[in-house]
């Protein structure tokens, strides 16, 4: 790990102002993420910006039905609030699909979003990535793609979003709010926040220089059947190969989002409208412009499958 500096900031001004004026400088909080891209010279920061003091850890009410939840939530204590598990399941049910409970007692809602790929290539620096190195290459394109993207990505990048936090959130219709240097503030939907990599795989998300995420905010409640359901290599601590987040309604319509598959949590409203017409329906119009690759060419059946899984079991719990 290369050396670095270090401050604590108090208030979310600070911070945005702090990594503004610094060159080179990331926030840092739970660290989960970002220590094991350090120690591998995957992430080179020259400056450390502790944002754990900044009082964003609070899970609150908000006018309309909805909850804020602070970005220093830890993703264990979002996972047992009450209010998410009994309004907002698939969010409970996908944090707990995540990581391992220690990581999960250190991560943060925010720390969840901006999580890097986990490609291969991206982790070896010997290796070409346009993602960590524009320009050198994607050397997942002719190499070994097996956990990588089938729909979404570009001939400059083929990484997928590891998170199941994001895929839940974009299933919930989510907002994420966010401060700017000079205390300017915006709200980002959630199908806006990560980026498709295009010829500029570098930006995962859009996020401006120098942005801070403040909370994420859940609208009212929606009712319906609540399923998170990820296919991975293991059965715990492992990133999905195939993942599922479902809100089902008893008659048959619903709201339908998949992980392990894009760049991105993939969702298409669209495609929803074939719900009541089965899971055949639904992928054939979701990953109609799927590019997949010999390694990974049986995401889209067992994409297929996790959803017919996901719809039974909702089909299970309904009253």
């Amino acid at each position: 790990m290369k050396a670095f500096s270090y401050e604590r900031a108090a208030t979310p001004e600070a911070a945005v102002a702090a990594l503004a004026r610094t060159p080179d400088a990331r926030f840092i909080a739970g660290g989960t993420n970002l220590l094991d891209l350090m120690k591998l010279q995957v992430e080179t920061p020259t400056h450390l910006i502790d944002i754990n003091g900044l009082g964003l850890d609070r899970i609150e009410p908000i006018e309309g039905g909805g909850l804020r939840i602070g970005a220093l939530v830890r993703n264990t204590d979002l996972a047992a609030d009450a209010r998410v598990r009994r309004d907002y399941g698939v969010l409970s049910r996908a944090l707990l699909a995540g990581a391992s409970g220690q990581l999960r007692n250190k991560a943060t809602t925010a720390g969840n979003l901006l999580q890097r790929t986990r490609c291969p290539y991206f982790y070896d620096t010997a290796l070409p990535c346009n993602k960590r190195e524009p320009g050198s290459g994607c050397g997942a394109l002719q190499g070994y793609s097996r956990q990588l993207a089938v729909v979404g990505g570009s001939e400059h990048c083929i990484a997928t979003h590891p998170g199941d936090m994001s895929v839940a959130l974009r299933v919930l219709d989510a907002q994420v709010e966010t401060v700017q240097p000079g205390g300017q503030r915006r709200t980002i939907p959630i199908a806006d926040f990560h980026r498709l990599p295009g010829n500029t795989p570098e930006r995962d998300t859009v996020l401006a220089p120098a942005e801070l995420i403040t909370s994420v905010t859940l609208p009212a409640p929606v009712g319906g059947t609540h399923i998170y359901r990820k296919v991975r290599d293991r059965a715990s601590y492992a990133f999905a190969l195939v993942s599922v987040a479902a809100i089902v309604q008893p008659d048959g319509t619903g709201r339908v989002a998949f992980g392990g598959v894009a760049p991105k949590p993939w969702r298409m409203e669209a495609a929803e409208a074939e719900l009541p017409n089965g899971p055949h329906a639904v992928t054939e119009r979701l990953f109609a412009d799927a590019h997949p690759r010999p390694d990974n060419a049986f995401k889209l059946p067992l994409a297929q499958r996790t959803l017919a899984a996901a719809l039974a079991d909702a089909k299970e719990m309904q009253p």
